[in-house]
Parts: structure tokens; sequence; C-alpha cells
């Protein structure tokens, strides 16, 4: 059975037992700022289990892509050299929301792999917490035999999804490898003697009894409001045991990404360790970056990205130390999307982005491959010339960290030149850098829900009426001042308000939230803002101007209208310009954000390398051809399936329904929003794009504007215009002309003036520095008046070729800042060189300089001493000639 036939069969299996099948959480987690890569099935039902996201079933069953490595912990090395030790993996698991229990969570886990996969029962053991006697005494009842059933502590059946969150004892079924398996540091609690590493755990059936929360300084734990179960089931592992093998390397999707790697480097697995460990390397790592890569992530220097570019980058090297000398990457990633897309269609919806993300990393990487080779190469030649044959571990990790050498890598190139490396000066390295990334990591980036705005999810969503109105009546639900519910506000309190119904958008798909006034008998508030906390219930935050408003008070809610038009303007052209940069640039263009205004709209794309001016023109023309047509917008509610079947693109890190809402300008664009739109794209008015620009590694961003800020903008241009004309003297039309003639002008007074200062200078005007003879060599040491530090140098070049040879010091001020220039001529710097000069110098100005034999440069911020550093030229030079 193949891995994508037991993924069929373990959601089949569950859904027969009415759970409904949902689909895979993304890699990057949503509301919960504790992770930094889901890392388990249940991490998407977090807010389930705590009675905090009610849904509409109370059974699921998952396949959930997890991710490994974090931020936090770095077991990225161990990858490639142990037999089930992965950065991607998924989880098999089946869950219940206060359904079921621990009877039919073991009845149906042990139903599964005894029936549904034929395991036989003799080779399966089973772990429980100490006291647990509910689920030692249902393992009996399974027939599993008391001799293979262990009770352990809570290190091992008590599980927790870290300091805090859901909590519970849990049940593990654990697989006897028999012989043939690879010993590790796992206890055998069955008291057999075998040696650690036999019995492999496959499944955890955790049943969540409990919430640890933060109290304080203390850590609390209470009831959930319904027990629940929550399970996870490696698929790798199961698959390995299924078609018979003791390494989940060997599972057929693993080894069909081995054989492409092999393909490549033109080598087979199983001949030579070191290579087998290489290509288990690139089949896991290509695995990772392709669905890290089509769930959002991007290379980067920090956080997320940063953990890609590893991933990715320890792959290219190990490519390199198969002789693989080309990029390589993308073609391994490829072949993960076509294994794995049944399962994670949005693996297929990404394909060309994931392709060009790998190979333009790729292709940087090698370029700095190059760069790090050189490095080691200069090093090694430094050892040899001092007659050492350590490397030093500082430069062993600069490599690692810098050049993406790992310093098995190191060691093999310096084993080769005659060297070995301190392995140790590595390692002490490498620890004070995770010390460093474990005290610099301040959680995920995503944004945690208060306490007190998930309370108002509990009395149901808001109902939003502003799609088609923007006043309406309401009543007052819940008023909020600094967190606190309050039963009445008056004049000039800051409060959040929680109405019944609204007109009010709240922000959110880049869309901000509007303004306007709440009014009520006696009273009204400014709304500034208004937002979701909790993703159903819209709160108001607002100014209250006059009267007192109360619970239960009835209210009168109305936008400004005006915002919202030129809000309602940009974000109808957000989804143009977001259609355009696709037709133009191609469909790897995926929205990376957006923020949506009424001054303004900016939008962020995928994109390598700058947008060109034409490319800009042509999308603006695209988009202006659309405002022109004045074609009739489409809103309409359907489900996703059908909505996808429309062609419509869904956003990364959007969370929907089951039913959608789909907002098309027929024939050109169709997307999932529930913003405002215009009702037709002539309401636009027009497009113009301000700036566009890189922001990150791979995404681009453009800003632009619309409506009544496109008519602003092309006013303000009239005006700047009609102004420079009037300065210039000249019609509109001739401006350009007469700035170009202007500034060929500055340039040629420039050149003028520079000629002047070095005639001065050289005594092509007037007398020019005096020249003293020091033990038969001819020098020059003088302060330059009106002279910057940056045109030294030149001047320097200028006195030394008057002299022939000899020594040239010079000295400028430049504000606060004194800079100096030494210059020997070549037949001299055997006696005096220009480094050393420099430095006794550099003293008496307070800095620092330094440089070649003949040419040095010192910088001081004491320029009242210019006069003693140059007095003191003369003295230095002489004790450097005796």
């Amino acid at each position: 059975m193949k891995a994508a036939d037991i993924r069929r069969s373990f959601l089949s299996f569950f859904a027969s037992r009415t759970h409904s099948v949902q689909p895979s959480a993304a890699l990057v987690p949503a509301n919960d700022p504790s992770l930094f890569f889901t890392n388990a099935g249940m991490v998407q039902f977090k807010d389930v289990f705590t009675g905090d996201d009610p849904r509409e079933y109370t059974r699921a069953t998952t396949v959930q892509k997890c991710m490994r490595v974090s931020g936090k912990h770095n077991d990225l090395e161990n990858v490639g050299f142990t037999a089930r030790h992965h950065t991607l993996f998924e989880m098999l698991g089946n869950f219940s929301f206060g359904d079921y229990f621990k009877k039919e969570a073991i009845a149906w886990a042990w139903e599964y792999l005894t029936v549904e996969m034929g395991l036989p029962k003799e080779r399966l053991y089973v772990s429980v917490y100490l006291d647990d006697d509910e689920s030692y005494d249902l393992w009996l009842a399974q027939g599993v035999p008391a001799e293979r059933i262990a009770r352990c502590g809570a290190k091992d059946n008590f599980w927790s999804m870290g300091p805090t969150g859901p909590c519970g004892p849990c049940t593990e079924i654990h697989w006897d490898l028999g012989e043939n398996f690879v010993p590790d540091n796992e206890p055998d609690p069955w008291g057999k003697g075998w040696d650690a590493g036999r019995i492999m755990e496959i499944w955890n059936l955790v049943f969540m009894q409990y919430e640890r929360f933060k109290d304080g300084d203390a850590i609390s734990q209470r009831d959930l409001p319904r027990p629940s179960v929550d399970t996870g089931m490696g698929l790798e592992r199961l698959a390995s045991i299924v078609q018979g093998h003791t390494s989940s390397w060997e599972i057929d999707e693993f080894q069909t990404l081995i054989g492409v790697a092999g393909s490549i480097a033109g080598t087979t697995y199983g001949e030579n360790p070191d290579n087998d460990v290489a290509m288990r390397v690139i089949a896991d790592h290509a695995r990772a970056a392709a669905f890290l890569i089509a769930d959002g992530v991007m290379p980067a220097s920090e956080d997320r990205g940063y953990v890609l570019r590893r991933v990715m980058r320890r792959a290219i090297r190990y490519g390199v130390k198969l002789g693989i000398n080309r990029t390589f990457l993308h073609e391994i990633s490829d072949t993960v999307v076509d294994l794995m897309s049944d399962t994670y269609p949005e693996l297929t919806e990404r394909r060309d982005f994931i392709n060009k993300v790998v190979l333009n990393e790729e292709t940087a990487f090698r370029a700095t491959l190059d760069r790090g080779l050189t490095l080691i190469e200069a090093a090694f030649e430094t050892m040899r010339t001092a007659g050492e044959t350590v490397l030093g571990g500082e430069t062993t990790f600069q490599l690692h960290d810098t050049f993406g050498f790992p310093p098995d890598l190191t060691e093999v190139i310096a084993g080769e030149q005659g060297f070995t490396v301190d392995m140790a000066g590595y390692q002490t390295a490498m620890e004070a850098q995770r010390s460093r990334g474990r005290d610099a990591w301040k959680g995920s980036g995503e944004t945690g829900v208060d306490g007190v705005y998930r309370s108002l999810e509990e009395s149901g969503p808001t109902e939003f009426s502003g799609y088609g109105a923007t006043v309406a009546s309401s009543t007052a639900q819940v008023l909020l001042v600094g967190g606190e519910r309050r039963a009445s506000v008056g004049h000039g309190e800051d409060v959040e308000i929680v109405v019944a119904g609204t007109p009010f958008y709240a922000e959110s798909g880049g869309q901000i939230g509007d303004h306007g006034v709440i009014s009520w008998d006696g009273g009204s508030a400014t709304v500034h803002d208004v937002v979701k906390p909790g993703g159903t219930v819209f709160v108001h935050r607002a100014h209250i101007d006059e009267g007192v408003l109360a619970v239960g008070d009835e209210v009168t809610l109305t936008v400004d209208a005006v915002r919202r038009g030129d809000i309602e303007r940009n974000h109808t052209a957000t989804h143009l310009l977001h259609a355009a940069l696709r037709e133009v640039l191609g469909t790897h263009v995926q929205q990376k954000g957006s923020f949506v205004g009424p001054e303004r709209l900016r939008f962020d794309f995928s994109h390598f390398g700058a947008v060109t001016t034409e490319e800009l023109e042509t999308i603006e023309d695209r988009v202006n051809e659309q405002i022109l047509a004045n074609t009739s917008t489409h809103v309409s509610q359907t489900s996703m399936a059908d909505a996808k079947d429309m062609g419509a693109m869904a956003l990364f890190g959007e969370k929907y329904g089951d039913v959608v809402r789909v907002v098309q300008v027929p024939g050109f664009s169709t997307e999932l929003c529930g913003g405002t739109h215009c009702t037709a794209t002539g309401q636009i008015g027009l497009l113009k794009v301000v700036s566009e620009g890189g922001i990150a590694a791979g995404v681009r961003r453009i800003e632009a504007i619309s409506g009544r800020g496109a008519v602003r903008w092309a006013r303000g241009l009239e005006t700047r215009q009609s102004q420079l004309s009037e300065r210039l003297k000249t019609p509109p039309e001739g401006t350009l002309g007469k700035v170009e003639r202007l500034l060929e002008e500055r340039k040629s007074l420039q050149r003028q003036v520079e000629e002047l200062k070095q005639q001065l200078v050289t005594g092509g005007v007037g007398g020019g520095p005096e020249v003293r003879e020091i033990g038969g060599v001819q020098v020059i040491a003088t302060v330059l008046d009106g002279v910057s530090g940056k045109e030294l140098r030149g001047h320097g070049d200028a006195l030394l070729d008057k002299l022939g040879s000899g020594v040239v010091v010079l000295g400028a001020a430049d504000g606060a800042k004194a800079s100096l220039l030494v210059k020997v001529s070549k037949d001299l710097t055997d006696r005096v060189k220009a480094g050393d000069l420099v430095r006794v110098l550099a003293a008496e100005i307070g800095g620092k300089g330094g440089g070649r034999p003949d040419m040095a440069q010192a910088g001081g911020r004491e320029p009242g001493n210019l006069p003693v550093a140059i007095e003191k030229a003369w003295s230095a030079v002489e004790a450097s000639l005796a």
C-alpha cells in the first residue's frame, strides 16, 4: 500500500464513522503566538477544544502537514542520519470535541491498525498513563495481553502542547520492529530487556481533559468544557511498517524523491553510505521547501524565512557533495508536487511559484558557496604561512553560518589539504548562536485573541448589513472601557461598542475599518475604527461626544459614506491590479499582503526582480482599460469547491468557511473576498501607480491611488509643473530641456572649480606647498583648506606625481571631522611605510588609520589638532628614514 493510499484509507475509515474530513491547516499557525510552525494535527482545533471556536461538527479527521524545525529548536543537522527524523512530516489524526471519548478512540485505533491495515496484533504494544485504569482496562478488552501494556509516567504518557494549552493523559500504540532495527535511546517500559529502539511509537491517543493557562507568574489548570480526544499517527512511520521497512526513508514517496536526486547526481541509493545520507537530506528538504513556500514562507534572514533558507541551503550543500554542479533542487521540489498534490492541492496551485523561489534561492546560494570556497582557501594559505595545521572553530562556524558550509564538508576539504578542524571550538560557537536565538525569540509573530474578546463571541456573530447600506438601527449590547465591561459610558470617554447588527465594515482582508457616527436619543459617538478581534463580533472603537450611552439603548449607526466610497474604489482597483499583475508578469504572482484605505492602496506580491517601467505601464493600462469599460461587478456566495471551479483565487493567510463570497469583474478578475466594492469598475475613475519596489526576498510592493486620490495627485502634479515653469521662466513643455542645460552648466562649473583647486594645491597658480628634503627624500606635509576628506586622494596623487619620488602627507577638516592621507612613492616603501606613518599621526587627531605601504588614510574627531599632526609628520618621516 502506497503512502497516498494510506492517506485515503485513514480519512475514509473515520469519515465512515461520521467524522468531518477537514483539510490540513497551513504550516504557519493562525491565532497562536506560541508556535513557530504547525507541529501537530490538533493545532487548527486548539480553540475548538477550549470551547472558544464552536463548529458545526463534533468529530473531525485530517492529514496534517507539520514542521519539526523551529526558531527555538535546532535539530536540523540530525536529518538524513537517523532512521525516522524529518523536517516536514504528516500526522494522521481523528478528533472528538466533546463527543466520544476513550472507549471509541481506543476501539477504532485498534480496528484501523489490525483490520484495515492488517497489522499482526502480536507485534503491537501499548502504554498508558500511570493511574489511567480506564484506558488499561479498555486495552485488555481489545484482547491486548497485560504483559504488552506498560504504565508510564507523565514524561511519556501525559501530553501537553507546551506550558499552556489543552492537555491530558494519553495512551500510545507501539510497533515491534523485531530483530532488524536501528538502536536509539528510547526506554523499554515493557521490561523485555531489548536494546533501546526495538519498539517504535506509531499512534498517540490524547484524552483532552484539562487546559493549562498562565495565571500571573504561575501555571493553573482547569477542566475543559467537554472531554475530548486528539490522536496523532505519523504517516511516514505507518507507511514504513505497512510497506515492510524499518526506516521511513524506504517508503515509496521518499524513494521516488531519492531516485530523482540519484539520477541527477549519477549515483544509486544503497551503494555508498555517505551518498545515501546526502540523497536523504535532499529528498527531505526539497519536500519541506515545497510545502513551506506553498504556505507563503519565503527565504529570508530571520524567523520562518530563515528556517526555510537553512533547509534549502543544507540540501544544496549536500548536492554539491554529490558532485551536482548545476541547479537541481527545483526539480526535486517539482516531483514533490506530483507526488502529494492530491492531498495538498495548494502545491499544484502554486507549482510555478515554488519552482521560481527554489531556483532563485539556489542560484543565489551557489554564488555564495563560491565565495565561501575562496574564504576557506585563503584561510588555508594563511595557515600554511604560519605553519598551523588546525582550522579554528570560529572560522569553521563562520563558514557554516554565513556561507552554508556544514562542518563535515569543511572537514573533508581540510583533510584534502592536510589540515584538521577544531570541532570543539565550532560547537562552542554554535551553542552561543543557539543561546542568542533562544533569547531573541519572542514568539511566532501571530496575534492571540484576548479573553475579553473571546467572551464576546459566545453571544453569536454581529449581523453585517454594510454591503447594501451605510445606515442602520440596532441595540447596544456590550460597552467596554479599558477591557472592562460597563453598564454605561458618558461624555469624553473612549469606548468599544458592540451592537447586534451594523453597516460598519470591520478591518479584515486588508480593508481598513469604517469611520462614522453612532447616535442615540440625547447623545452621539464618533467611530474611528472597527475591528473583529475574535473573528465574528464587530467592535466599534469610538469617543463619546455628548450624552450617556447605556447597554440596551437603541442606536443609529451611520457610516461616513464618502470615505467608504474612496475605500471601495481602492479595493476594487486592488482586485484589478492583482489580475493585471498575473496577466503581465505571470501566474507565479501571488498576493502577499495588502492595505486598502481611503487615501491609497498598497499591494504586496511575489515576484523576482524589479518590475520594469514598460511592465508597469502595461499593468496600469490594463487596469484603466477595465475601468473605462465600466464593467458591472458581480458578487455571489457559493461553496469553496464551486468558487475554485470559477477560478477564484484564495489568498494566503485568510481563513474561509464552507460558504465563501466571490467578487468578480467578469472576464478579468475572480477573487474570494469579504470586502466592500464598487458596483461597476467605472466608479474607480482612474488608477495611478505611484511607486514599486522590493520589501523582502522575492516580494515586491506597489502603491497606487484611485478616484479622488488620483485627481488630487494629478492636480498636485500640475501645480508643481506650473511652479517649476515659473521658476525656470520657460513654458511647461520646455522645462526638461531647461533643466538639462542647467545641469550641464553646473557640471562644467564644478570641473572648473576642481581644476583651480588642483592648481592651487600643486603650485600651478601661485606658489604651492612647502617641499623639504629629509635624508635625501622630498617631503610635503600640509593642511589643505576648503578640501573635503574625499578629495585628499586626488590631491595626493597630483602632488606625488609632481615630486616623482617622495612622501606626501595631507590633512583636511570637514566640519567636526579630521582626515589624513599619506602617499609614498613605490621606490621608498621599503624605507617609509604609509600605514605605519598614518597610525602615528592619527593619534594626534583622536582617531585611527591604516592602509598599504604606498597609501594610507586616517580619520579623527579633533580637526583643531591637524596642524600638530602635520608638524609631527616631518619628524616622523625623519625617524622612519633613520
